[in-house]
């Protein structure tokens, strides 16, 4: 495994990956699997190339490995220094090899540790507010996987699943892949330990996450383990008064002010869900009025544990998971977040408890018995009430009601109060949960550590992106770069250009101009920025240089 070595070429296609390299050294990627791994076994493509090749095809829109058939290996290899790019079979093989060892959690790990170390934009601390939130992944494939409920698609779906946490500005931070039928509570309650040893100190954290993690129980554990809660209130709860009811505000990253109506009051939750026990969690509760479909209003309510924090980043920090939501959906766009990079599986445990679907159809019964004995009883009342009443003019002021004439009015009754004794005996005769080979015998589940590995790698690529947009919105004069940041970085990054590395000690990147002054004018500043970093290019000792070439020039 030989380092890059670069010559001199004009117009190479994809010159503009080249501006990756500043935001990528910033995520960690390198130096962490580094850490973890060490390097791969003798070949001509090392670690490191495996893994910028991975992230550069990624930004070019092509994350998945089948993805460098798009790309002329001789062209895109003069990005990396060598004589031609990894193709597919390479590719896949040399990543096999990374997963043998076993260590995708720990290179995760080593990725959110370094993440959570570094500040943000504005120099805030980064680990300060953190968003979990799991997320299915459908499964097209003949194997026999077991289901998952997609929000998304609206329906259960043979899926995995995993639990992602993103920082507060959407960066995703973490992710694990869930256990098998577990709740994002339970999963949550697991993670604790891993983001405590991600965060590195005692610090408290906020943790938003939305209703499927609610549990005043789990609150309670997180709140004992300096983690902070932030989620909204689930079911049906009293309106706060009106008169409770104040202006608070909050002014955002992009210096804008931002006012709610807010009542913020403390709340007891029960901690057992039978209400037996008589215990209760105390916690923080801010409520506000939001507009209905139909011209009406409702209240809606956020809990924290956190009672310090103003009334208004409160309201701010929870409206602010959708970023989460965002993050989702722009990597199932840009970077094949939802794609299978590994077709492997393993048996699922057949010993594993699952809950039965049965008790749940069961207990549907048992509703439906309940609704007709109510119905029932309704019409019983109605029917005595005729038989007790004297017919319109009679002089007689009482009626006889013979036993024949009651037992038919209350035959319907007795009968569906028989049905619903049967349905709630079959019920509760049913197990709540059956061993997995007994319900779904043959289940499998798919590969995790050649799924995790790839998933680092486009965290790495996601959060590379978004320094980009981040540094063209905010070190550029382009003037539309709050609408187009996200489309003129990727213009820029697979716009042509020279590489010159003679001048020593540098690398001289030269882009092509853009089809627009606005926009060469806004990757010349840029470009200058860049270049100020003084990043060197991975595995050599070049410093990068960044220009772009006038209409003349080219």
């Amino acid at each position: 495994m030989r380092g890059p070595v670069f010559a001199p070429a004009a117009h190479i296609r994809h010159a503009g990956l080249f501006l990756a390299f500043p935001a990528l050294e910033t995520t960690g990627l390198l130096s962490c699997a580094k850490d973890v791994y060490g390097s791969l076994p003798n070949g001509f493509y090392g670690l490191e190339t495996i893994l910028i090749d991975s992230v550069l095809r990624a930004l070019a829109g092509e994350a998945r490995a089948e993805g460098a058939t798009r790309f002329d290996p001789e062209e895109l290899g003069r990005v990396l220094g060598l004589d031609r790019a990894p193709e597919v079979k390479t590719i896949r093989r040399r990543i096999s090899h990374l997963a043998e060892t076993g260590k995708a959690a720990e290179l995760i790990a080593a990725l959110a540790a370094h993440h959570l170390a570094g500040t943000g934009p504005g120099g805030d601390n980064l680990a300060a507010v953190l968003y979990v939130d799991g997320h299915v992944r459908a499964y097209q494939g003949r194997k026999k996987i077991g289901k998952r409920y997609s929000t998304r698609l609206k329906f259960p779906v043979p899926a995995t699943e995993e639990t992602w946490v993103t920082g507060a500005h959407g960066a995703p931070v973490f992710v694990v892949m869930a256990a098998p039928g577990a709740s994002l509570a339970a999963e949550l309650r697991d993670l604790l330990p891993e983001l405590r040893i991600a965060v590195g100190d005692e610090r408290r954290v906020l943790v938003g996450f939305d209703r499927g993690g609610r549990s005043p129980a789990l609150f309670k554990h997180m709140d004992a383990s300096g983690f902070d809660v932030l989620t909204w209130r689930k079911g049906a709860t009293e309106d706060i008064k009106e008169e409770l009811f104040a202006e608070v505000s909050h002014t955002h990253d992009h210096g804008e002010e931002k006012t709610w109506k807010v009542a913020d009051t403390l709340v007891d939750l029960p901690l057992n869900a039978t209400r037996t026990t008589g215990e209760v969690f105390q916690i923080r509760q801010l409520s506000r009025v939001v507009a209905t479909t139909g011209g009406g209003t409702r209240q809606i309510h956020i809990l924290t544990t956190d009672r310090g924090l103003p009334a208004g980043e409160v309201v701010y920090r929870m409206g602010n998971r959708w970023r989460q939501e965002n993050q989702f959906r722009y990597a199932r766009m840009h970077f094949d977040l939802d794609s299978h990079d590994s077709y492997a599986s393993t048996e699922d445990d057949e010993d594993r408890m699952v809950p039965n679907l049965a008790k749940a159809k069961a207990y549907q019964k048992v509703v439906a018995a309940r609704n007709a004995h109510a119905e029932a009883a309704a019409i019983a009342d109605i029917n005595l009430l005729e038989l007790k009443t004297p017919p319109e003019g009679s002089k007689e002021l009482i009626v006889t009601v013979s036993s024949a004439m009651h037992n038919q009015a209350m035959a319907p009754l007795r009968e569906a109060e028989n049905a619903l004794i049967a349905a709630e005996k079959a019920h509760k005769g049913i197990p709540a949960t059956l061993r997995l080979g007994e319900l779904n015998p043959g289940q499998q589940v798919l590969d995790t550590e050649v799924k995790l590995i790839h998933t680092g790698i486009r965290m790495a690529a996601y959060n590379t992106a978004m320094t980009i947009a981040r540094e063209i919105r905010t070190n550029t004069g382009y003037r539309r770069a709050t609408q187009e940041a996200h489309t003129l970085m990727r213009q820029l990054f697979n716009q042509s250009g020279d590489i010159d590395p003679t001048t020593p000690g540098y690398l001289t990147i030269r882009l092509d101009p853009l089809p627009t002054k606005a926009k060469t004018a806004a990757a010349a500043e840029l470009c200058e920025h860049l270049t100020a970093t003084e990043t060197r290019y991975p595995g050599t000792d070049l410093i990068l240089k960044y220009t772009i070439k006038n209409r003349a020039q080219s």
